[in-house]
């Protein structure tokens, strides 16, 4: 499964079967998060067998079930620490996709649980990844057209529309889809792309904002995209 394919394929889950992770599976999760890790500056960690996180009442009210392995996003507080554990999350959010599996991301429906992940100095928890053999695939939801999250146009080259389809389907809080893309122009050889978050009132729009722009260079399939 390519990276697009996964794209396509990704939805979120929030029941998940009792198995525990193939070996050779978390493995290759390892190695992917160290690689994140060194890349974003970010404590990516990968919990396994653990369910007390996902036990509490906040998960009940957000219907996850059978949750035993999930990723906690930390990272040094700064600014655009949530737009980085967007972007990089949701990395690992499809190369997990292409392994078989199937996750969620998860803003409020989970508990820290003490002495499962490790806080260096200054860091802190944005967010969790459910993650695991889902009991679906999951379902997709209706989305927002190119023209309503973007400037689109038959005068602007059609790997930026790709683009803006892919960020349509990436996963956002409550599918709010609260982003929005504008092609510049270019200078040089360097396309230049600014990407907006929108106003919520349920939050999260700035990790939203890195998730969708990293679903935005996979559709581009562009390498000299300049984010201003």
């Amino acid at each position: 499964m390519t990276l697009q394919e996964a794209i396509k394929a990704r939805h979120s889950v929030r029941a998940y079967k009792e198995q525990p992770l193939a070996e050779e599976t978390v493995k290759s999760l390892e190695e992917k998060i160290a690689e994140l890790n060194r890349e974003s500056g970010l404590h990516i960690q990968l919990i396994q067998n653990e369910p007390k996180a996902f036990q509490g009442t906040l998960a009940k009210y957000g219907k996850f079930r059978g949750v035993n392995n999930y990723i906690v996003m930390a990272g040094k507080r700064a600014e655009g620490l949530d737009e980085r554990v967007g972007y990089y999350g949701e990395q690992l959010v499809l190369f997990a996709q292409t392994l078989g599996l199937n996750t969620c991301w998860v803003g409020l429906s989970y508990s820290k649980v003490p002495d499962t992940y490790v806080l260096d100095e200054g860091e802190k928890i944005v967010c969790y990844i459910a993650i695991g053999y889902g009991e679906t695939q999951g379902v997709g939801h209706k989305i927002k057209t190119v023209g309503q999250v973007s400037n689109a146009s038959a005068q602007i080259p059609e790997w930026f529309r790709k683009g803006v389809e892919a960020a349509l389907l990436a996963p956002t809080a409550v599918n709010q889809q609260k982003f929005s893309f504008e092609y510049v122009g270019i200078t040089g050889n360097r396309h230049q792309v600014r990407a907006k978050k929108g106003l919520s009132l349920i939050g999260y729009t700035q990790i939203d904002l890195g998730i969708a722009k990293c679903h935005f260079e996979i559709g581009a399939g562009k390498e000299n995209i300049e984010w201003i």
